[in-house]
């Protein structure tokens, strides 16, 4: 369905990012695999695609960084050509519970830069190409009711980011529509520890004790939704706001946690 496309998901030595590198790459697509720290992990996952026949690469790079995704971006170009899907899944999260004034400056400008200036300018380095060949797929990560546009106590550098990334997504659907590139945004839900990697099957017997009644969310629900998004018959389907949460609320659940929690 992919079959030669070149695919760079950002953050998928781990997680959800990896359940989603290995999801493009079963659908034929050549896979950057970009990572941080988790260099060992990268490169298992590299080795694991090239071993089911595809095509991948590990490519370093902190999103915060302009340098860093310009020398990424760089690098696939010139050893595999230019790019036709973009997941943007990283971006720095802090799990300690503060308020907005016990930030520093400093993390508030990484923050900012890893989630929503980084994102942009991933999205700018790769346009270009898309619009020449006349296709393209773009997948922004938010957070569950995202589009809302919500206070989110604790997370305030955080979720603003992402509801900016909202009004991003939206207005580069529009602006991108008549080039064939479309233009995303997932929203998963509170999907925790090793279930970000794991299938549905292993865990369709695990209930949510915070959510009675629905088995725990994977890494794979989030996967098969942007395979489906970056498929060549989903070119209809742009400017999307896409909650995979359950039905449920995530914010509720993260900030009614115990301090330490969530």
């Amino acid at each position: 369905m992919l079959q030669g496309k070149i695919a760079l998901v950002t953050g998928s030595a781990k997680g959800l990012g990896k359940r989603t590198a290995i999801a493009l790459a079963e659908l034929g697509c050549q896979v950057a695999v970009n990572y941080v720290n988790s260099e060992s992990e990268a490169f298992s996952l590299v080795k694991l695609l090239e071993a089911n026949g595809s095509r991948a690469m590990a490519v370093r790079a902190d999103m915060a960084s302009r340098a860093d995704n310009e020398n990424m971006i760089g690098t696939i170009e010139r050893e595999w050509g230019t790019v036709d899907i973009l997941i943007n899944n990283a971006g720095p999260f802090v799990r300690e519970r503060r308020t907005f004034d016990e930030y520093e400056l400093d993390e508030i400008d990484y923050m900012m830069r890893g989630n929503l200036l980084g994102v942009m300018q991933l999205d700018r380095l790769v346009l270009p190409g898309m619009m020449r060949r006349k296709w393209g797929r773009i997948i922004h990560f938010g957070f569950g009711r995202a589009a809302e546009a919500r206070g989110w106590p604790h997370r305030a550098a955080y979720a603003a980011a992402k509801v900016g990334l909202v009004s991003l997504t939206k207005t580069l659907a529009e602006e991108m529509a008549p080039h064939g590139v479309t233009v995303n945004m997932i929203c998963p839900g509170d999907i925790r520890g090793g279930n970000k990697e794991k299938s549905i099957e292993e865990v369709a017997h695990l209930s949510d004790h915070e959510f009675p009644g629905i088995r725990q969310g994977s890494g794979e629900d989030v996967s098969r939704v942007i395979a489906f998004l970056c498929s060549p018959q989903s070119d209809f389907l742009t400017g999307n706001i896409m909650e995979v949460s359950g039905g449920f609320d995530p914010i509720r659940s993260m900030s009614s946690a115990r301090p330490g929690q969530g």
